[in-house]
């Protein structure tokens, strides 16, 4: 799209076919002969399976399979990393050990002729757990703190400590970011069919090429051997790229039974199944001298990850070069815990980020008593000062003072809660 487009109606290739109904989405699709299954997922947040009941589901009406790691395979799970995958660690063995990393974990798949079937066959399966309590908050005092891979390294230029300590204004706050889960309209969904040793899936993904790699290598498949279909998505933000374990219970079940299989997650299971992003916890601190240039920033911030994968992502790397600033320190930490593995949401990293350290920027005009536009663009580079090169483009000043004039930026009361329209609060910010 070319700058001239800009501003301009443009009808989409698949908004008929969206706003109709005839898109057809991976849970749409049906195959002949076709069973469903429903994933039993670990109601507890740590521990080991002791006992699983699962004679009394097998002879419910209509179902035909009830798989847990005492009756799956060993698969092989070949090595095999996507660009989007972790940095490091080994991705989610479904039913392969009695193990309960976190809760709402897969731990056992119910097949049945129908989707009723296999919901009451799944609510009915009893398993016994040898329970310990998890880790899941990054800011316990039993957390650990680790480093992340290179490319994630602390940075720093100056000496922001000192800068900080003799600004003439000062903010140090700490932020905090709960757990965001992407909740797209479409939930994720997989029907899988084997023919032979050849396997045809029909899933909600953004990266078929990936998840064709994935499974083959989950299940020890020359890639050829696998084909992917997803002419639809609806909405993902990101928690289509990876790969699920779900996808890989479809195909398990689906060669168990030997027959066509469908899986659709609920609602409830993608808070735990299908990646977030991650809980972070940033202190920023921001100085200024009596002109309101700045002297000094300091970012420091640690984000959740699985205890068996090593999510990161670039929390403190916007913070380098959003500012001209002659001393700063930045140190990015991650913890492990006992939790799925999160994954890239819309802005990985920079999303978190930024709130942060836009957050102590206004509060920093609020003390100074400076408009946060004007503060900013007595703060704009003229270089990138993290990596001392020219930008390639940056019009933020021209968008500060556009966008203020057309909202009225020249009105403003700095006063927190001043502005009123009725009995609603009214903000205006950068």
């Amino acid at each position: 799209m070319t700058i001239a487009s800009i501003g301009k109606p443009f009808t989409r290739v698949d908004g008929r076919a969206k706003v109709t109904g005839a898109a057809r989405y991976a849970a749409d699709f049906n195959q002949p002969d076709q069973l469903y299954a429903v994933i039993v997922s670990a109601s507890v947040g740590l521990g080991r399976i002791t006992d699983i009941m699962a004679a009394e589901v097998e002879s419910m009406p209509g179902v035909k399979a009830v798989i847990t790691h005492r009756n799956s395979p060993q698969l092989p799970y070949l090595p095999h990393k996507a660009v989007i995958d972790p940095a490091a660690g080994e991705r989610l063995h479904v039913l392969q050990d009695e193990i309960v990393r976190f809760y709402g974990q897969p731990v056992a798949v119910v097949v049945a002729d129908t989707l009723d079937d296999a919901e009451h066959a799944a609510a009915a399966l009893r398993i016994q757990y040898d329970s310990s309590r998890p880790l899941v908050d990054p800011t316990d005092q039993l957390a650990e703190r680790i480093a992340p891979s290179a490319g994630r390294a602390d940075r720093s230029r100056g000496d922001a400590d000192r800068a900080l300590t003799e600004a003439a204004y000062k903010i140090d706050a700490v932020y905090e970011i709960a757990r965001e889960n992407h909740n797209p309209m479409e939930p994720h969904a997989t029907i899988a069919a084997w023919e032979g040793e050849r396997l045809i899936l029909w899933s909600k993904t953004q990266y078929i090429a990936n998840e064709r790699a994935e499974i083959a290598a989950v299940f020890g498949l020359p890639v050829e051997s696998v084909q992917v279909n997803c002419p639809f998505i609806g909405g993902a933000f990101g928690t289509s790229l990876r790969t699920w374990p779900h996808v890989t219970l479809t195909a398990l079940a689906a060669r168990h039974v030997r027959r066509p299989v469908k899986l659709v997650l609920t609602r409830k299971q993608m808070f735990f199944t299908t990646g977030h992003r991650p809980r972070t916890q940033q202190r920023v601190a921001v100085g200024a001298n009596s002109e309101g240039k700045l002297a000094g920033i300091l970012h420091e911030g640690v984000g959740e990850t699985s205890r068996y994968e090593q999510f990161e992502e670039a929390l403190t790397a916007v913070t380098e070069y959003m500012y001209s600033c002659p001393n700063l320190r930045t140190q990015y930490r991650l913890s492990p815990l006992d939790t799925g593995t999160p994954n890239h949401m819309r802005g990985p990293g920079e999303a978190s980020g930024i709130f942060a350290l836009e957050s102590a920027m206004d509060e920093l005009s609020y003390a100074m008593s400076i408009d946060p536009i004007k503060l900013r663009l007595r703060n704009e580079p003229s270089i990138d000062e993290a990596e001392g090169k020219p930008f390639s483009s940056r019009s933020l000043t021209q968008c500060y003072q556009v966008a203020a004039q057309h909202f009225g930026g020249s009105r403003r009361n700095p006063e927190p809660r001043s502005m009123r329209d009725g009995r609603l609060l009214i903000g205006m910010g950068a």
